[in-house]
């Protein structure tokens, strides 16, 4: 497949050189024929390999998109008719309770996930400059092995200057494995930043760029009915990990607010274990590549020596919505107060318990973009805030983009590449890391949400919404 997206990139190349070489439109031209070509070949892996390469990977994950979307359908109707409706009344004014008790509610999660905590530290890396001034770093200081595991790897002129970055580093014999998913990064390299300067011309495949005179090895994800790995982690000498939201591209270097984690400790050990399994599952022995890397098993290290806490790994897996169920029993035991930074907002199931938990005198307060990036999701967040501010929950504009992945319930912070949609809570591969250490969830407190919320707008009365709105968001509950 590799040879066939040559030989069609390469046939873009051509036919732009043929047309009007160096202006726009040529440009256009290429990138359009590039991207049909990859486009061809996604669905011919998606469709015809996948199957036979990952038997038990495909099925699972047909199984579990038709189980979750008939499941998600009856739910979204019980709640627009029935259980919402009910809600009806006067809302109640705060309650000022206690917080939950957290040492009781992570033994809570342990059922509710069966997941188990593991210790690590994490620093935060609000926006651009400090993420990437700090990846860099490590890229230039790693001595053994770099993994990256994104859902867009753009080819945009700072995406191209981590990519040189990384194949350098790859030439000085350091191992470098990116693991991409394909149809994030194909609809991602069709359109361009405002900020991008005019005279760049990115590479028509950033695999194919990333590979070209380097010893980087690079896989794309295939996508199966449309699901896709939306994980962002880097792990560097499998010593330090940086885990969130950000994918790699100038937006979230220069023109969106965002947030990333430095990660360290033995949490680090799963986070390795997590993207050796997605490597060898992308490879050519799939499932077979894949149970190799689950017996193979992680690392274990003795962390006496550093300065950690308890962290919890949440993932979106099929037949395993750990972030949801998580977040969703989170709501339902908040007490005090819940935070929610995210530009994708269209659960249903989300918004009715966020609208029960301000009826029971919760404190509830969202942060939304001013500008998103998404048309569907937009109209879908403006008939969102309706329903919020119906049951008396706070919603906020914060000014531009915000691409923040973010929520604290009572203490208990939960950060990382999930939205609060139907792909991210349902389908697609998502990994958060949550905590309630206190020192860490201030810091986060501090840094991210009462900044933002000082620099926010506070929506007082009902936005307008057309037909079209409310035609689309229901399209976006079902699809998105």
């Amino acid at each position: 497949m590799k040879t066939l997206l040559s030989v069609l990139v390469l046939s873009a190349s051509l036919a732009g050189c043929a047309g009007t070489s160096g202006t726009q439109d040529s440009d256009t031209l290429m990138r359009k024929i590039a991207g049909v070509s990859q486009a061809v070949v996604l669905y011919v892996r998606s469709s015809k390999i996948e199957p036979v390469l990952r038997p038990v990977s495909y099925i699972t994950t047909v199984a579990s998109l038709l189980t979750k979307s008939a499941g998600g359908a009856l739910g979204r109707v019980l709640i627009n008719t029935a259980l919402m409706p009910a809600l009806d009344g006067p809302i109640p004014p705060i309650a000022h309770a206690e917080p939950m008790d957290l040492a009781a509610w992570e033994t809570q999660l342990d059922k509710v996930t069966n997941t188990k905590q593991t210790l690590g530290s994490i620093e935060f890396l609000i926006d651009g400059e400090e993420y990437f001034s700090r990846l860099e770093s490590a890229i230039a200081s790693a001595n053994n092995t770099i993994d990256i595991r994104t859902y867009i790897f753009d080819n945009d002129d700072y995406a191209v200057t981590v990519a040189d970055k990384i194949k350098e580093r790859s030439n000085a014999d350091v191992r470098v494995r990116v693991l991409i998913d394909t149809l994030g990064n194909l609809k991602a390299m069709q359109s361009d930043p405002d900020s991008l300067p005019e005279s760049h011309r990115g590479p028509l495949s950033i695999s194919m760029y990333l590979e070209d005179r380097s010893k980087v090895k690079v896989r794309n994800i295939a996508n199966p009915w449309f699901t896709g790995d939306h994980t962002k982690t880097t792990i560097i000498d499998k010593e330090v990990a940086f885990v969130g939201g950000m994918n790699i591209g100038r937006e979230y270097r220069y023109d969106w607010h965002d947030l990333m984690m430095e990660v360290r400790g033995p949490v680090v050990d799963q986070l390795q274990y997590e993207s050796d399994k997605a490597w060898a599952r992308a490879g050519l022995l799939g499932d077979v590549g894949n149970f190799l890397a689950f017996i193979k098993g992680k690392r274990s290290r003795n962390s006496e020596n550093e300065s950690v806490y308890p962290l919890r790994i949440l993932q979106t897996r099929s037949f395993d919505s750990d972030i949801y169920k998580a977040q969703v029993a989170a709501i339902r035991n908040a007490r005090s107060y819940i935070l929610i930074q995210n530009a994708y907002f269209s659960d249903d199931r989300i918004l009715y318990e966020l609208a029960v938990a301000r009826r029971r005198g919760v404190d509830v307060r969202v942060i939304l973009p001013t500008r998103g990036n998404h048309g569907p999701m937009n109209s879908s967040n403006q008939v969102a805030i309706n329903q919020m501010l119906q049951h008396g929950i706070r919603v906020y504009r914060f000014p531009g983009m915000s691409h923040v992945k973010a929520a604290v319930f009572d203490g208990w912070a939960c950060v990382g590449s999930a939205n609060f949609d139907k792909l991210s809570l349902k389908v697609n591969k998502e990994l958060n890391l949550a905590t309630s250490d206190p020192e860490t969830v201030a810091e986060l407190m501090n840094r991210v949400f009462i900044p933002d919320l000082m620099a926010s707008t506070e929506i007082s009365q009902p936005v307008e919404t057309t037909m079209m709105a409310r035609v689309t968001e229901m399209l976006v509950d079902e699809l998105l």
